[in-house]
């Protein structure tokens, strides 16, 4: 009856502190114990080739032009670097676009995006800074490049020219393009038209690909995501999310990659497919090269160099006659996981937004969540009010609950009666409790079973709020700026002590001494880690935590149980 006793106590707090300790293994390099993420990769592969691209598109091992901070040195897929061009190439450029919500670089080696800052996003560690998602530095290396294969055909290694035209999108501009043109290498010219319009993340890229040669030729054209394996600046050091490639086919769904997978060989991807997409994802951001739905592709994951890693796919252009031009038009998103807008831009795309294997809860969670910031217009107050409505829900479950807490508190001064009565007869003492459990009609199970049944969608929410990049930098009221980083004053953790505190002593204390102390150290221990933890997270919790006292306290006054506070005893 003890350890009874002690689970129903145990279950408030410990569906919360599994998830503490799973993140804490992420967080040190371990498998998640209890709750892992998307399907490992399990098939070897020899390191430095492409897992999961067919016989001619195997990616071969790093070109021999070392790398060290750039990925332009990366290998194409499919080939060696490229020969030199016989004549010279055009100066190497960085061109750069600005929208209303981009600020970007290209380079004209290759007409890839090297750099991209989000405008409507600030930098965590200094919020005078724009974010910035893709970066070729010393520091990082992140970006999005692609090319032909199949013969010396124009790469991201090519040297490129850049056709003149507006770099800034206009008031009453809805578009803006720039064009990257290729010399003739191999009977082959491409051309790469960057098209970002106002107000959206994604970005059209199209491709032409000229035969200027005497005879049909068949490339095939590569499209990839090339960045190290760092974990991304600022992340926390309390709680871990996952950085690294994602693979979504109709096949096998969502498949998210480590990079340490790629590093061993040991991924497994569909070998072709005709749709998906390949993603980079890291917290709150990702990237992501789409491709129509019926156009055929071989995923590919390598890699590079050194802690650099590529995620792509390629798709047949199929014969292209001498003078002919082949078209392939694709879409590169590279900004933040809001699940609404990844929804209309791809089928699965917002999966990049990871909730698990609770995303059949979270996902409707994060729906009620939307719909309430739009009546309130503040993240906070939907965060109150989310968890109010989830309440409400559980009123009657909960109630159940508490009443067999009641019910155990009215008699818990007979138990310790004869518990000390029967010290040194603990056989009877058993049996002396079972009956009094009989004449009283208390089922000790009474209070544990109907909060074990909402512990999965306290979960769910926790990964909404954890997950939702909509937190980020937005504000609550007062000193609460931005609901994504810790309470700068720790003013809402320490609410949560007390009111973890003020829990622990509405409920029946354990006949147990020893009991009794640990669980008044168990919300003591616990609460440490919320002081570093998302406002956002710690008000949800908060909010849980008052609901249930006063639900608690009523239902304690109905059953003529007055709340008494049972203090603890360090003796």
């Amino acid at each position: 009856m003890n350890d009874i006793r002690r689970t129903i106590l145990w279950v408030i707090f410990g569906f919360s502190m599994v998830l503490l300790w799973d993140k804490w293994q992420l967080h040190n390099g371990n498998k998640a114990t209890f709750f892992p993420s998307a399907t490992e990769a399990a098939a070897p592969a020899p390191v430095g080739t492409a897992s999961g691209a067919a016989g001619s598109a195997s990616v071969p091992s790093s070109s021999s032009t070392p790398v060290a901070a750039s990925a332009g040195a990366s290998a194409v897929p499919g080939q060696q670097a490229p020969a030199a061009l016989p004549a010279a190439p055009a100066a190497r450029e960085r061109v750069q676009v600005t929208t209303d919500v981009y600020r970007l670089t290209f380079d004209s080696e290759g007409g890839s995006l090297t750099h991209a800052e989000l405008l409507k996003h600030a930098d965590m560690a200094d919020k005078a800074r724009n974010f910035l998602l893709l970066d070729e530095s010393a520091q990082r290396v992140y970006v999005a490049q692609t090319g032909l294969i199949g013969g010396n055909f124009p790469t991201h290694k090519t040297p490129m020219a850049v056709v003149p035209g507006p770099r800034e999108l206009k008031d009453g501009q809805d578009e803006l393009s720039i064009r990257f043109e290729s010399p003739d290498l191999g009977g082959l010219k491409l051309a790469k038209t960057w098209t970002i319009k106002r107000g959206i993340y994604d970005i059209a890229v199209k491709h032409e690909v000229v035969n200027t040669g005497t005879a049909a030729v068949s490339p095939q054209l590569y499209l990839q995501l090339v960045r190290d394996g760092n974990k991304p600046p600022g992340e926390s050091s309390f709680y871990s999310t996952f950085t690294g490639p994602a693979v979504y086919t109709e096949a096998k769904k969502y498949q998210k990659i480590e990079f340490k997978d790629i590093e061993n060989g040991k991924v497994d991807i569909p070998k072709d497919s005709p749709n998906g997409y390949v993603a980079m994802v890291q917290h709150y951001f990702a990237t992501a090269w789409l491709l129509a739905d019926g156009t055929q592709r071989e995923l590919f994951t390598r890699k590079v160099d050194t802690n650099l890693y590529s995620v792509g796919m390629l798709t047949s252009l199929g014969p292209i006659e001498p003078g002919a031009t082949k078209t392939v038009d694709a879409r590169l998103f590279a900004g933040p996981q809001v699940e609404t807008m990844m929804e209309k831009l791809y089928p699965g795309l917002e999966l990049v937004k990871d909730y698990g294997w609770l995303t059949i809860l979270s996902k409707p969670l994060y729906w009620l969540l939307d719909q309430l910031h739009k009546l309130l217009n503040n993240w906070g107050w939907s965060i109150v009010a989310l968890v109010l409505l989830l309440k409400i829900a559980f009123y009657w479950l909960n109630a159940k609950a508490y009443a067999s807490m009641a019910k155990m508190k009215a008699i818990n001064p007979k138990i310790m009666e004869m518990r000390e009565r029967l010290k040194d007869k603990p056989q009877q003492m058993q049996q002396e409790m079972m009956r009094i459990y009989r004449e009283e009609k208390v089922n000790p199970m009474g209070g544990c079973f109907p909060i074990m049944i909402q512990i999965p969608v306290f979960i769910a929410l926790y990964w909404v709020l954890l997950s939702s990049v909509e937190m980020r930098n937005a504000p609550w009221i007062g000193w609460i700026h931005d609901l994504s980083a810790p309470d700068p004053f720790f003013i809402l953790p320490l609410l949560m002590t007390l009111s973890s505190l003020l829990q622990t002593a509405l409920n029946p204390a354990p006949p147990d001494p020893m009991q009794a102390k640990m669980m008044w150290f168990m919300p003591l221990i616990f609460s440490v880690m919320f002081f570093f933890f998302p406002a956002g997270l710690v008000l949800y919790w908060l909010t849980n935590n008052i609901l249930s006292i006063a639900q608690q306290w009523l239902i304690n006054t109905r059953m003529g149980v007055p709340p008494q506070f049972n203090l603890p005893s360090f003796k």
